[in-house]
Parts: C-alpha cells; sequence; structure tokens
C-alpha cells in the first residue's frame, strides 16, 4: 500500500522517486513436531510463521482439513494450532 511515486515540492522545484515495496516471505519460525500419541486422546500440532495475519491452510496429505467436531483451528498472533479430538487409527 505504501508503494507508488512520492514528490518532494519547493513551490518552484520538485523532485520525484518512485518507491517499490517487495513482499517479505513467510517463513516458519517454529515447524511441526512429529507425534505419537494414544487412540482416544487429543493431538495438538502447532506451527509458528514470521508475520501476522499469514492465512494457514491445515492438510492431512492432500485433503484440506477444516473445522468440525473432529478438528479444531485455532491462531494466536503467529501461532496456529490444529487439534485433532477423539484420536483414532484413521487419522495417522
Amino acid at each position: 500500500a505504501d508503494a507508488g511515486e512520492y514528490t518532494c515540492d519547493t513551490g518552484d522545484q520538485q523532485t520525484t522517486a518512485s518507491l517499490l515495496v517487495k513482499v517479505a516471505q513467510v517463513a516458519f519460525v517454529k515447524a511441526l513436531q512429529s507425534l505419537e500419541l494414544q487412540e482416544g486422546g487429543s493431538a495438538h500440532l502447532s506451527c509458528e510463521v514470521s508475520k501476522p495475519d499469514v492465512p494457514v491452510e491445515w492438510k492431512k496429505g492432500a485433503t484440506v482439513v477444516h473445522s468440525s467436531q473432529k478438528y479444531s483451528i485455532k491462531q494466536e498472533g503467529n501461532v496456529h494450532t490444529l487439534i485433532i479430538h477423539d484420536l483414532s487409527c484413521e487419522d495417522s
């Protein structure tokens, strides 16, 4: 939003410059950790990204996971968490 042309004007003279703002790449500050848990419990998978308000999509294999009775998705600042409830072997 800050990109564009800026001008300094003295009234009888002016100088102009262009500003191009490059988008910073998002990086994982804290990566996911593998878990080994008991059937019936809950799994908490968390990762932290380098920028706030980055949209994150959770997937199991190629399937996108959405909030439901089985899955809870939370975001607190840069930390994104997927909670899998009532674990079963199919959740591996």
